[in-house]
């Protein structure tokens, strides 16, 4: 009812709010079924990249390198971080330790804090380490440095090159940090999907490697 008394029962002084009927991305905010979407494709992808066996993981990752050097340029002077694979994903440590005989500094990405960016230690093979998230192994003493060349690994990835994680959101939050980098995301071919469905906060990929060669960002 509005204020005057000669207002008819049952109309209102001004519309009604129809806000619960509008498009949630109208309002910024993500589809409502994106996160259990984006779920069940993790586990999904995940699954079928646990099912290639160890001996075939190694061979795929062999080519990967391969296809890396092709884009990674000159390290010599430049740090360049990979990570400690888990879960079936390319063990990029034989690459980052050749990294390191062409001049370049090594890092680990470190979770310092939930829902903040990633710190990246400098590591080397024999390297102390202690347990961080998830009890993957982290440089324990490692220097705090900043990466010039991001390798980050996809449990998918689009024709646009954008990244679906493990959605946590870290890499996202940390390249919105950095400047003057270049980020490629590593996986193998059967983790391809038509798209993640990005929304604003998703940071793409420069490049996307796998065994079957170079996927570059339109």
């Amino acid at each position: 009812m509005g204020d005057d008394p000669n207002d008819e029962p049952g109309e209102f002084s001004s519309p009604p709010c129809f806000m619960h009927e509008l498009d949630p991305t109208w309002l910024g905010l993500p589809p409502p079924d994106l996160l259990p979407w984006r779920k069940a494709e993790r586990e999904r992808l995940i699954k079928a990249r646990l099912a290639v066996p160890a001996a075939e993981r190694a061979v795929l990752t062999e080519a990967i390198t391969a296809h890396l050097d092709e884009v990674a340029g000159d390290l010599e002077g430049k740090v360049v971080s990979a990570w400690w694979p888990f879960r079936g994903e390319p063990d990029l440590r034989p690459w980052l330790a050749s990294a390191i005989e062409r001049g370049a500094t090594a890092a680990l990405p470190v979770v310092v804090q939930k829902n903040t960016p990633l710190q990246f230690r400098a590591w080397r093979p024999g390297d102390r380490m202690e347990r961080g998230i998830w009890n993957i192994p982290i440089p324990a003493d490692g220097e705090t440095v900043t990466p010039d060349l991001v390798l980050a690994p996809v449990v998918g990835f689009d024709p646009g090159c954008y990244r679906l994680g493990y959605g946590g959101g870290y890499f996202d939050r940390t390249l919105s940090t950095l400047s003057n980098y270049q980020a490629i995301g590593i996986g193998y071919a059967l983790q391809a999907i038509p798209t993640i469905r990005p929304q604003t906060h998703d940071i793409p990929m420069q490049l996307v490697v796998t065994e079957a060669g170079v996927i570059r960002r339109p």
